[in-house]
């Protein structure tokens, strides 16, 4: 039997671990694939490293970047990372935690280890719902990437690769996401979501991405087990 390979990009949050997970669920061998960017909230790589355990992943691989160099966003820069936003105020522009070109330099790097690993997925955790306006989270650029990804390779072109970008969790709420990780076995207690985290891991609580995390455990209705640095009470 052929053995299935998917890469799997690994942030070390909650949504990139719910999809290490399908994709293990899905008979894959995971490749993981984590970055070192210049990320203000690094913790989130050592989370990567103990997801990639969990997951039993055959290969897990750490790219030093570093995004800095362009700066312009509270992750990669000195620009404070916004706190206590309402749903609101999220949906009402690209916030300033935006990444420039992020995931389409993150697929670049999948693409190439896909094609030297035969693996013919990629799975990103990326969401339309709950993913703060971010324009490379989006349904209309993962189809346009896939579609210019199966004509720059030359195994695409030799026709040994139909690569795919797996987007599973595109149309689901945080909730259901947290829903189905857990019944996946996702122990989410080891995951780093926060754009402000300690080095430690310790989430802030106040963050776009902490409200967001928090929000979908209380409607999900499951214990919310990430460590705070604040307490706060759910939204």
């Amino acid at each position: 039997m052929t053995t299935k390979r998917a890469v799997v990009l690994l942030s070390g949050g909650l949504d990139s671990a719910t999809v290490g997970a399908i994709a293990r669920s899905e008979g894959f061998d995971v490749l993981a694939l984590s970055f070192d960017y210049g990320q203000r909230h690094r913790a989130e790589l050592d989370a990567a490293r103990s997801i990639a355990t969990a997951l039993s992943a055959a290969d897990h691989k750490i790219v030093g970047i570093d995004l800095r160099t362009f700066g312009n966003s509270a992750l990669t820069a000195d620009i404070a990372v916004p706190k206590d936003r309402d749903a609101g105020e999220m949906a009402n522009e690209i916030p300033i935690t935006y990444v420039p070109a992020r995931n389409t330099i993150f697929l670049s790097f999948a693409l190439a280890f896909a094609e030297v690993a035969r693996a013919n997925d990629i799975f990103i955790g990326v969401n339309a719902l709950d993913y703060s306006g971010y324009p490379d989270c989006r349904p209309e650029y993962l189809a346009a990437y896939q579609a210019m990804a199966r004509l720059a390779t030359k195994a695409a072109i030799e026709g040994s690769q139909q690569l795919e970008i797996r987007a599973p969790l595109l149309y689901m709420s945080k909730a259901d996401i947290i829903k189905l990780g857990t019944d996946l076995g996702v122990d989410y207690s080891i995951t780093v979501s926060c754009y402000d985290a300690s080095p430690t891991g310790e989430a802030c609580g106040h963050c776009d991405s902490c409200v967001l995390r928090m929000k979908g455990f209380t409607e999900a209705g499951l214990e919310d087990c990430t460590r705070y640095a604040r307490q706060r009470e759910a939204l």
